[in-house]
């Protein structure tokens, strides 16, 4: 597995570097057995180091996690004890989840990230009351069991996720509830009924 080590304006010297990566591979060997890479960026946050953690494990599957420390190798220790943690909970699932390759990657949808300004003037909201958007990305909504979606917010750090439920085939969000549990919404779609052209010609038959 590839470990990548970056700083926003922090130098990271060769013994930190080492020891990120020696840590990440033997946490992430734990639990997969050929992950695809890891990402690790520390960053000064205030009067503090972040360290923030991402593990492309397999196709579809990513975990993240952070910490904030006075030194750079507390905040990392903080985040990989929070990795480990994580997948330790469905170490069942995730070796069936890795025994099935790519898990359904192959019934993903194609779909666009936006990101819009969070505030903006009226003068900068286009005629048709749309958002500014500053970037947009591809991205994928994958074909997940709700257990299964609640496995994959649970090892990252995004505060939602959209899928199409395999059951059901509708699309279906849960999120982190500030109050600690997760929410799902789980939209119900009416069968449209006859119209009432429809209804007044059956009348009159």
């Amino acid at each position: 597995m590839q470990v990548i080590v970056a700083g926003k304006q922090i130098d990271i010297g060769d013994s930190l570097r080492q020891h990120v990566e020696t840590a990440m591979t033997t946490l992430v060997e734990k639990y997969f057995d050929k992950a695809i890479e890891a990402h690790v960026v520390f960053c000064k946050e205030r009067h503090q180091l972040r360290a923030d953690l991402s593990v492309h494990a397999t196709r579809g599957l990513m975990l993240q996690s952070s910490g904030d420390a006075a030194d750079a190798y507390a905040a990392f220790d903080g985040a990989a004890e929070r990795l480990n943690k994580r997948p330790r909970r469905y170490k069942r699932r995730l070796r069936n989840h890795h025994g099935r390759g790519k898990d359904g990657a192959t019934a993903d949808e194609e779909a666009t990230a936006y990101i819009l300004a969070a505030d903006v003037s009226d003068a900068e909201v286009s005629v048709e009351d749309q958002p500014l958007v500053i970037a947009e990305m591809k991205t994928s909504i994958p074909l997940l069991s709700v257990s299964e979606a609640v496995m994959r917010l649970d090892l990252t750090e995004v505060p939602a996720l959209l899928f199409r439920n395999s059951a059901r085939g509708n699309l279906n969000l849960i999120y982190r509830r500030p109050d600690g549990n997760i929410g799902w919404v789980d939209p119900e779609f009416a069968t449209p009924g006859p119209s009432t052209s429809d209804a007044a010609s059956g009348a009159g038959t």
